[in-house]
């Protein structure tokens, strides 16, 4: 694509997302999503005063004069900007966490719905706060209250925070990764929470899930929201082909009238089927669709900024990032 072309499409973003530059710029937000907006090589995210470049291209230096591109657009357009980390998705390790390409230091810290989240955007290719979540995060803020919550394939924690603001009775966050789980330890001290070590499992999901179960525990509310794809030497997550399984296996956890949540981003599973999935799992009553959480528009794109559609409809989700809130009902014979 022609640079003044990439310009123009990047100009055109940045004006459409400007109500959500925070005069203090502490926010964090998706910049330009390049799969919808013209430029599939280029995604940028914004954490507080620094941007996240990602190149996408097969081959990274075919990506490299959008990232270049946007560099200059993003220092011309939008001076608070003090940091800018390319990620390449196809380099070397380092390469694919990260590269500081502009400025001293990048940002450790946002602020979201008045909440306080650690962010370490170099420590894994992804950048440590997903944002396509941040309706989930304000649905967690404002439904948990008094509530006891598992936070599964929990990462950096931002959902168990989010719970954990909204004055959760507990908060259980469980994720295999120590250092992710560091990462959620920094973000309740940037909120003044008590940390307790009980509250935070470094252990596989599978024997997480199983020993929860021996021990009767069980939760009002458990998050989901697992990736695509992974495999350990204790099972098998396969978003495309075996999300039921997952589901069925952290069901018997949630109490009488508690929430499961889950997340779904695979990008070839078409909403319908995933809707139909979760109908038939409603059909024995014990499971029901409470809400659909939709992806934040800046994720999405705008009508104005959006060149193309995902490869497969998400309907009726609005992004193949598909978030769904089921309520759970026990059955006076069902056990775990």
């Amino acid at each position: 694509m022609a640079n003044n072309s990439l310009v123009s499409l990047l100009s055109k973003a940045f004006a459409a997302r400007a109500e959500l530059f925070d005069a203090r710029h502490q926010t964090a937000f998706r910049l330009f999503n390049g799969f919808y907006e013209g430029e599939p090589h280029l995604l940028v995210d914004i954490y507080a005063t620094t941007a996240v470049l990602y190149n996408y291209a097969d081959v990274p230096f075919e990506g490299a004069a959008a990232i270049r591109a946007a560099m200059e657009v993003i220092r011309a357009e939008l001076p608070w900007v003090q940091a800018m980390i390319v990620k390449t998705r196809n380099g070397n390790p380092q390469e694919k966490r990260g590269v500081l390409v502009y400025g001293q230091k990048a940002d450790t810290r946002i602020v979201e719905h008045g909440i306080r989240y650690s962010v370490n955007l170099t420590m894994n290719q992804d950048a440590s706060l997903y944002l396509d979540t941040r309706n989930l995060r304000k649905w967690a803020l404002e439904h948990l209250s008094g509530k006891t919550v598992l936070n599964t394939f929990a990462y950096t924690g931002s959902l168990g925070v989010a719970a954990q603001a909204g004055g959760a009775a507990r908060v259980v966050q469980v994720d295999r990764n120590r250092d992710f789980l560091n990462v959620a330890k920094t973000s309740y001290t940037l909120n003044g929470f008590s940390i307790e070590k009980r509250n935070f499992v470094a252990e596989d999901f599978f024997p997480a899930i199983s020993r929860f179960k021996r021990e009767g525990a069980s939760f009002d509310c458990i998050f989901l929201d697992p990736p695509f794809f992974s495999v350990t030497g204790r099972g098998k997550v396969d978003l495309e082909g075996e999300s039921e399984r997952l589901v069925n296996k952290v069901r018997p956890l949630v109490s009488d009238g508690g929430w499961l949540v889950v997340v779904n981003n695979a990008l070839f599973v078409p909403g319908k089927d995933l809707i139909g999935m979760f109908e038939s799992l409603c059909g024995s009553g014990y499971l029901s669709i409470e809400e659909l959480i939709p992806v934040p528009a800046d994720f999405t794109g705008y009508p104005q900024t959006c060149l193309r559609t995902p490869p497969v409809d998400p309907a009726p989700y609005n992004h193949p990032t598909k978030i769904t809130i089921l309520r759970a009902r026990k059955g006076k014979h069902e056990s775990k």
